[in-house]
């Protein structure tokens, strides 16, 4: 008989250990980096929108996990859909059964996108997409698929093909023979589909890496130009989906736009089991699935495993109960218009963009001479060093937790769960303009640090 395994006492006893667990076992340059920059805290506890650490001082979270928190931390009802399913004893992932929770989990998530039909359920977004890009080729019968300049879309062998920031992809070659084009060009796009051989366009509505969003008509004409070509339309809405930027699903935000196979992940488990999903049209999965031979041509083991569906119904009932995506839309409104009114005041800030709780606040080059001196030491280290000065004092001095939108890149991005409301705002602009201040003071700690992530970076060529 088997002993009892006692993970509250585990964790008490062995708890302190994890940055060197980390570094000795996993990835060994995440401790270390996050020491480097201060971020190795100990975060005892967390619930919603914030963390607490072990001296019980709050931490606003504006980074949700990289979004996959949009119900913030251990929502009740989702909580408690998931204690059910493990008491429910299912006989889940039998394989040659149906069980009801994944049909009822994609009629539901079908409901907000009616043009289409059916659903993929596997474990991640980037699995989310290898299957939108498999789908793809297959229906269309061509190989090549397009993608957009510094888009992101995974880090497995398809998606990291898809991708477009070439720090991600070196060393991984060969990857698939597949084509960037700029976002928003249209001469672009119409000139590639030309050659006869692509099978799709995967974008973002709005970009992850620096928080542009597609220009408008952009992703509608684009649409009408595949279909001409018989080509199809990919939307990746693993980060911008599920409300993050004030609609259901980004692509909403255009009148007319339909895409033909759309991905998501992150937020619809409520941050506690690994789930993806890639929704198509009818036909597209009739022509991969298109006799019962191929019935396992495409699956996953852990897909629609019912931890995750169950959490996915009870997200998108709290969604739908809580009004979230309402609740991003103005919360999103609010905080934007508060920070883009900054813009004017601090020459070191140069844009706030985005929709909904996916902004991006920019930095650009000053016009005073003292603080562009300052400014062109830390570009001729590394671009990007600004905006890690920047995060480091929000997390050091005024306990938010933020990030760099990607690498090399003066913008932070902010993707907080869709849960937050004015008082979040007001503690996060507070806490940005004190920051702003000490940066056009010229002076004191942030700059003593900046010093030190120049050694760092030019320390690391």
């Amino acid at each position: 008989m088997s002993k009892d395994f006692d993970l509250g006492r585990l964790l008490a006893e062995r708890g302190a250990e994890r940055y060197e667990l980390h570094a000795k076992y996993l990835n060994h340059q995440l401790p270390r980096m996050l020491h480097t920059i201060g971020f190795d805290k100990v975060y005892e506890r967390a619930e919603g929108a914030y963390f607490w650490d072990e001296d019980g001082n709050d931490y606003l979270d504006m980074l949700a996990g990289f979004g996959v928190m949009g119900l913030g931390r251990h929502h009740p009802v989702v909580r408690k859909a998931l204690h059910d399913v493990l008491d429910a004893s299912l006989a889940d992932l039998t394989r040659f059964d149906c069980q009801p929770l994944p049909g009822l989990l994609a009629e539901k998530l079908l409901t907000h996108s009616p043009h289409l039909d059916r659903v993929f359920f596997g474990n991640s977004g980037t699995e989310a997409v290898e299957t939108a890009l498999k789908f793809a080729r297959y229906a269309t019968g061509r190989t090549r698929i397009l993608y957009c300049g510094h888009a992101f879309h995974g880090l497995t062998t398809g998606s990291l093909s898809v991708n477009g920031e070439s720090g991600f992809r070196d060393g991984f070659a060969p990857l698939l023979p597949d084509t960037a084009v700029p976002l928003g060009d249209l001469d672009a796009l119409r000139a590639e589909l030309a050659k006869g051989d692509v099978a799709a366009l995967i974008v973002e509505p709005i970009q992850g890496k620096g928080v542009h969003a597609a220009p408008p008509g952009y992703l509608r004409a684009a649409q009408e130009l595949l279909h001409r070509h018989k080509a199809l339309l990919i939307a990746d809405e693993v980060q911008t989906g599920l409300g993050r930027t004030g609609d259901f699903y980004a692509y909403q935000h255009e009148d007319g736009v339909e895409p033909d196979l759309v991905c998501v992940a992150k937020a619809l488990s409520g941050g506690y089991v690994p789930v993806g999903a890639t929704l198509g049209k009818d036909w597209i999965f009739k022509k991969v699935y298109s006799s019962m031979d191929r019935v396992l041509v495409h699956s996953a083991s852990f897909g629609s495993n019912a931890q995750a569906m169950a959490a996915g119904l009870a997200v998108l009932s709290v969604m739908e109960d809580e009004q979230v995506v309402a609740n991003a839309r103005a919360t999103g409104e609010l905080l934007k218009s508060r920070l883009a009114a900054l813009v004017d005041r601090y020459e070191l800030l140069s844009d706030v963009r985005g929709r909904g709780l996916m902004i991006g606040i920019e930095f650009g080059r000053p016009s005073s001479l003292k603080l562009r001196s300052r400014w062109t030491m830390l570009q001729a280290a590394r671009k990007g060093l600004f905006a890690q000065m920047v995060v480091v004092p929000l997390l050091q001095k005024h306990r938010i937790l933020t990030q760099v939108s990607g690498d090399h890149l003066e913008v932070i991005k902010l993707i907080p769960p869709l849960t937050i409301g004015e008082r979040e705002v007001d503690r996060f602009v507070e806490a940005f303009t004190a920051v702003m201040d000490d940066a056009h003071s010229g002076g004191g700690l942030m700059w003593d640090f900046g010093k030190t992530l120049v050694k760092q970076a030019v320390a690391n060529r």
